[in-house]
């Protein structure tokens, strides 16, 4: 009987590589895969936020169109298997054990080793080839130039989902500089989907689509329609359909989807104003606005990662009863003064927590700054974890909402 190794271990040899951008390794694999990328038709998808969303929306679509659909996203909250779905059901353990298996048994033979999301990505793709499908939904990890999904030459339609200020110490420290790392996964001749284009970044965009020559959709958002409901115009029709994810941000992130299966009706794609409709009325998609209900208390969650996100999420909790009290913790490496300044505000509450298993940012420093940005805090407390911090924030009256790391959200998927 052979032994059980978990996901963890199987990828645990490629942690120490870290993010090291580029192409090279990852055509190196692939081709040693007999190149499983080039079967897979995709919609490639980038953006600094809604990537998820958008991603989700295809691919509930395209699956209710009767499509055979895979889908490709990260991170995950919980469990490595939610990055790989097929027909809206994710990967199981023994699918993803078996392919990543196979493929470590092709890197082993390699003379430079890839990167675990590289590998990842790989054993991704491969799933998805050999289980045929029709198109893959595929989101970019980080950046796009270089991202280990920028593969494939001819992409069905590409998508940038909005832009602004993240992982710039990676990707460039000024909005034209990130914009032409999203800009490269737009390909020669292939229909661009564009979302939130801030003005300053907007000028590198149109400067690279004309030099390919790319079928162009700047999108406008939907129009609301009640609570959570939206009108999208398409053509000379009117689109009105349920917003099953909260938040205004939405408008933008479903009129893209919508944008981009525009693009896929024009090349013959047979996708029915209903399949839209109920697609979008029947996607999920976790942690994200996200209420829920734990030992009795009703609360909200959100990533709300980086400043657009964070932004994003005080606009939506600026709609709810207030004051609020915050249970925040963030990585060491996010903007943690633009979050606090989008979310905070006097009477507020705000109890600081680790991020377990991830390089985040000191708690006790965190409350400093919080005092510094809103001095009119009515609480800034630390706690040396996330749920005693929750117990005492959910004694209160006050609307409860935690965010900060997508991360902090998965360990309270895993432990709460």
């Amino acid at each position: 009987m052979k032994p059980v190794v978990s996901i963890d271990q199987l990828l645990e040899p490629y942690q120490r590589f870290g993010v090291n951008l580029g192409l090279e390794r990852m055509k190196t694999l692939l081709e040693r895969l007999n190149n499983p990328q080039e079967r897979v038709p995709i919609v490639h998808v980038a953006g600094t936020n809604g990537k998820g969303s958008v991603c989700a929306y295809l691919s509930s679509i395209l699956t209710e169109a009767g499509y055979r659909v895979g889908r490709y996203t990260s991170p995950h909250l919980v469990d490595w298997t939610e990055r790989v779905y097929v027909e809206e059901k994710p990967i199981t353990t023994e699918q993803l054990t078996d392919v990543l298996v196979r493929v470590g048994e092709v890197v082993a033979g390699m003379a430079e080793t890839p990167t675990l999301f590289e590998v990842f990505t790989a054993a991704s793709w491969l799933f998805l080839a050999e289980r045929e499908v029709d198109i893959g939904v595929i989101e970019v990890g980080l950046g796009g130039r270089l991202d280990a999904t920028n593969v494939c030459d001819r992409p069905l339609v590409t998508i940038i989902t909005s832009l602004s200020r993240e992982h710039w110490q990676v990707l460039g420290d000024t909005l034209p500089k990130i914009a032409a790392e999203k800009a490269g996964i737009l390909k020669a001749g292939c229909q661009a989907i564009l979302g939130q284009i801030p003005s300053e970044a907007r000028p590198v965009i149109e400067e690279k689509v004309a030099a390919l020559n790319c079928p162009t959709r700047w999108v406008n958002p939907a129009q609301k329609e009640g609570e959570m409901r939206a009108i999208y115009h398409k053509g000379g029709k009117v689109l009105e359909y349920e917003l099953p994810l909260a938040g205004e941000v939405q408008l933008w992130n479903s009129a893209i989807a919508i944008a981009a299966i525009e693009a896929l009706q024009q090349q013959g794609w047979s996708i029915s104003d209903e399949a839209i409709t109920q697609g979008i009325s029947r996607t999920r998609w976790p942690g994200r606005l996200q209420w829920i209900t734990w030992r009795g208390h009703e609360f909200l969650i959100d990533g709300a990662h980086n400043p657009a996100s964070a932004q994003a999420l005080g606009n939506y909790v600026q709609t709810l009863p207030q004051p609020i009290t915050w249970v925040m913790g963030m990585l060491s490496t996010k903007e943690h003064d633009k979050i606090f300044e989008a979310l905070l505000h006097p009477q507020d509450e705000l109890y600081l927590v680790p991020v377990p298993g991830h390089s985040y940012a000191n708690p006790l420093e965190l409350a400093k700054l919080a005092r510094q940005i809103c001095p009119e805090l009515l609480v800034c407390e630390t706690y040396p974890d996330l749920f005693p911090a929750l117990e005492r924030a959910l004694q209160g009256r006050n609307t409860v909402v935690l965010c900060g790391s997508l991360y902090l959200l998965g360990y309270f998927f895993a432990k709460g």
